[in-house]
């Protein structure tokens, strides 16, 4: 066995922690305060629609029920602390989706159970607390969401954290977290041995050697490290994480596995080996079963929400350009099986001439072609209902018979035309043939038009290797958010 790695006892007094690093703390308490009283609020105003429903069905609940529900607010702080839900750092949105679901449904069991058992007559009613409990189970992500969106900018949001590394894992880390808030994770300052890494990775200072870890995090007051030194030798990394373990309270290692399915990894302990486990969530039959059951249901819901709107589509479109109002086009779905894709008509009836005409006239027009397969000025476009079809995604609403066909799923990589799927390589086409491809995906609810085919096959492939039936569900809550306020669709 190799010697352990001699950290030098290092005053936090002579640690040259620059201007950067202490202009960009964050903290944990207030954003887990914030996050609290988003909770509350949601619940708050939960039950207060839900007293509103239940009164048409129950005449008896009124006021009274509403201003009796105050100690059960502790229950929900209780249980959602308890899962994790106020450590600053967010656990990942579909995590967090899933966690706060679970506590909200454990919260009105208990308290369900609690009124059959006890025969409790007070202010509570069976009836209204299962219709507050699914009212809160959509209150409460909606409302860390909007809390998110309001304050992830901020400096004091989420916890300060060190790098341990600052290579090209590290820079990578650093501009992804720069790059979502949201994770509440805030990089303050960099540790590397390397004499070359020093100045700044990724706009974040560089303080000095590993052997600072100790005196920093003390002078900082920080707790949580990312260990972003993929090279490190095993044995050297064994000793580091012991050092660094009696420093930070939490020390999350980063290793080079871009790519992996990260949600539904979990760490298994082989007679003292340490090995990763990867589910294939996709290829369990139950779970497959979950998603076509999912599918229907909410196929049948939105077709029938729907008609009014394609109806009003098919006269608009009649009265604009004439002709038929659904577009065909064989697309490749499941298995590279040939799949007919219908599509409520948003171009002219000579769009293919259109867009060779334009091509042939402008080598920028071309290169932008080449790259989305999308024009931001596109001829072909019929002007008003063209537009606001696309730019809303409703142009996609008769897809809904191909989902109930089971040719399709609500939520999936979208099928595309030859053209577009040839732009691919042969291992992500043989990828995406392995699911259905969907209504919707996590590319046009991220970047709608604005990605390109990198983006395309990035955030399709994580989509497939790291399913999930709250993954849907957050894809789904985020394509209603993209169909009333589009942006980077065209």
């Amino acid at each position: 066995m190799g010697a352990p790695i001699a950290f030098p006892e290092t005053s936090a007094r002579t640690v040259p922690i620059a201007r950067p690093v202490l202009g960009a703390r964050a903290r944990p308490r207030a954003t887990s305060l914030t996050l609290l009283a988003a909770d509350v609020l949601a619940i708050f105003l939960a039950r207060a629609l839900a007293i509103v429903f239940w009164h048409w069905i129950h005449p008896a609940i009124g006021l009274q029920n509403f201003l009796g529900f105050w100690e059960s607010l502790g229950l929900f702080a209780l249980a959602y602390a308890a899962l994790g839900l106020y450590t600053g750092g967010t656990r990942g949105t579909v995590e967090e989706l899933r966690r706060a679901v679970m506590g909200t449904g454990f919260v009105c069991l208990a308290l369900t159970a609690s009124l059959f058992f006890l025969h409790h007559t007070g202010p509570y009613s069976r009836g209204l607390l299962i219709v507050s409990g699914g009212f809160s189970a959509m209150a409460v992500p909606l409302a860390r969401a909007l809390a998110r969106r309001l304050f992830a900018a901020r400096r004091w949001w989420g916890v300060p954290v060190i790098v341990l590394g600052a290579g090209d894992t590290a820079r990578a880390l650093i501009e992804r977290l720069h790059a979502h808030p949201e994770m509440g994770l805030h990089p303050v300052a960099c540790l590397d041995d390397d004499g070359a890494a020093q100045g700044e990775c990724a706009g974040v200072p560089v303080a000095g050697p590993l052997a600072l870890a100790r005196a920093l995090a003390k002078s900082l007051r920080i707790h949580h490290a990312l260990v972003a030194m993929p090279d490190i030798s095993g044995q050297d990394l064994l000793w580091m994480l012991d050092d660094w373990g009696a420093v930070f309270r939490h020390v999350i290692l980063i290793p080079d596995l871009s790519g992996v399915a990260s949600p539904w990894a979990s760490a298994r302990d082989l007679s003292g080996v340490l090995g990763l486990e990867l589910r294939q969530n996709l290829l369990i039959p139950f779970n497959r079963w979950t998603k076509r059951a999912l599918d229907i249901a909410g196929a049948l819901v939105l077709g029938i929400l729907a008609l009014p709107v394609v109806a009003t589509a098919v006269f608009w479109i009649k009265w604009k350009s004439g002709g038929s109002v659904i577009y065909c086009q064989e697309r490749e779905g499941e298995r590279g099986r040939s799949l007919r894709v219908f599509k409520l008509r948003t171009m002219h009836r000579d769009a293919d001439a259109l867009l060779m005409r334009v091509l042939s006239s402008s080598p920028e027009i071309r290169a932008e072609w080449s790259r989305f397969f999308k024009l931001k000025k596109d001829p072909r476009i019929l002007p008003g209902v063209g537009n606001f079809l696309r730019r809303t995604s409703l142009d996609e609403l008769p897809q809904l018979w191909s989902v109930m066909k089971g040719e399709m799923s609500l939520v999936g990589p979208r099928p595309l035309p030859d053209y577009h799927v040839d732009g691919f390589g042969p291992r992500f086409r043989a990828l995406r043939n392995r699911v259905k491809p969907g209504l919707t995906g996590l590319w046009q609810v991220s970047d709608r038009a604005d990605g390109d085919l990198e983006v395309q096959e990035t955030l399709d492939t994580y989509y497939i290797r790291n399913w999930s039936l709250w993954l849907d569900v957050y894809i789904l809550a985020r394509t209603v958010r993209a169909v009333l306020f589009p942006k980077g669709a065209y």
